[in-house]
């Protein structure tokens, strides 16, 4: 699993507050907390970073552990969702020991080693490999084609025109593993992502739509912990509330915006006045 946004620090990650401090043995006491960590249950492993030196702006006074899981001072604990279902956690790290061999990176670089981190989760969550007319846009099409008392005229070019963007993201997607596989993931997989929160939101807006009365319905609401994180399972009313998630997991759509409109169109950045500041002095 993945321990990197915290309640303080989430669109504006590098803010982040837990305290790794070294020991008079070598190794790493880590204390803070975590938040939104998919399968942080499931996980034996989790990649961390934290900060180690608050002397130094936020992006440069942080660190990459590896950290176990099952360590004790690890504490993990569910928080549900508006499915009913708690995929993500929040974890609470006390006291933990990591020793330095399980540091990935120089100390303080760890900033460089998490964006490589989030390129590949970016391109993982919005260009994963799936057939065509896969994923949300293949369950909507389904019903279509096996209810035709539900067609309408409007229906029908909207399903079109979502049709067509899921398939030029999809095929988008095969450029961008193309890239990963090479070790080359880029800024691009920032827009991928960007595009299946907004694709996904929308088909599965048009799927309820398309069932009337039907699409109000929800099979369950039982509080599970499930291993996998599915974005298509179940009926369509979880399709629809699950794709609330996909515009905040893995960077919210508006820094994805942001990374798109900087680093891939070349647009001036904005400006950041706490760029050179210590992490300590800045206001929390």
């Amino acid at each position: 699993c993945q321990l990197f946004s915290e309640p303080g620090a989430g669109s504006d990650l590098a803010a982040l507050a837990t305290r790794a401090v070294r020991d008079d043995a070598g190794d790493w006491i880590v204390d803070g907390q975590k938040v939104w960590t998919s399968s942080a249950h499931t996980a034996r492993w989790a990649i961390l970073i934290a900060r180690t030196d608050p002397d130094a702006p936020k992006h440069r006074g942080i660190t990459y552990f590896v950290c176990d899981m099952t360590d004790p001072g690890v504490e993990v604990r569910p928080l549900r969702q508006i499915t009913g279902e708690a995929e993500f956690n929040e974890v609470f790290l006390t006291g933990v020991r990591i020793p330095d061999v399980h540091r990935l990176g120089d100390v303080g670089d760890g900033w460089r080693v998490a964006q490589t981190t989030l390129m590949n989760e970016r391109v993982s969550i919005g260009g994963s490999r799936i057939p065509r007319e896969g994923g949300m846009i293949g369950k909507v099409a389904t019903t279509w084609r096996e209810r035709p008392e539900l067609r309408t005229h409007d229906l029908h070019r909207r399903l079109l025109d979502h049709w067509v963007d899921a398939e030029v993201a999809r095929l988008a997607g095969e450029r961008l593993r193309q890239q990963l596989v090479a070790g080359r993931p880029g800024p691009e997989g920032s827009a991928m992502k960007l595009a299946f929160a907004r694709l996904n939101q929308a088909i599965s807006g048009l799927e309820v739509e398309l069932l009337g009365d039907e699409g109000l319905l929800y099979g369950e609401w039982e509080m599970r912990r499930p291993e996998l994180v599915d974005f298509t399972g179940r009926d369509a009313g979880y399709r629809y509330l699950r794709s609330k998630g996909n515009s905040i997991e893995g960077g919210t759509s508006e820094v994805l915006l942001n990374i798109v409109a900087e680093r891939v169109l070349g647009l001036p950045p904005e400006p950041r006045n706490d760029k050179d500041v210590a992490w300590k002095d800045l206001a929390r």
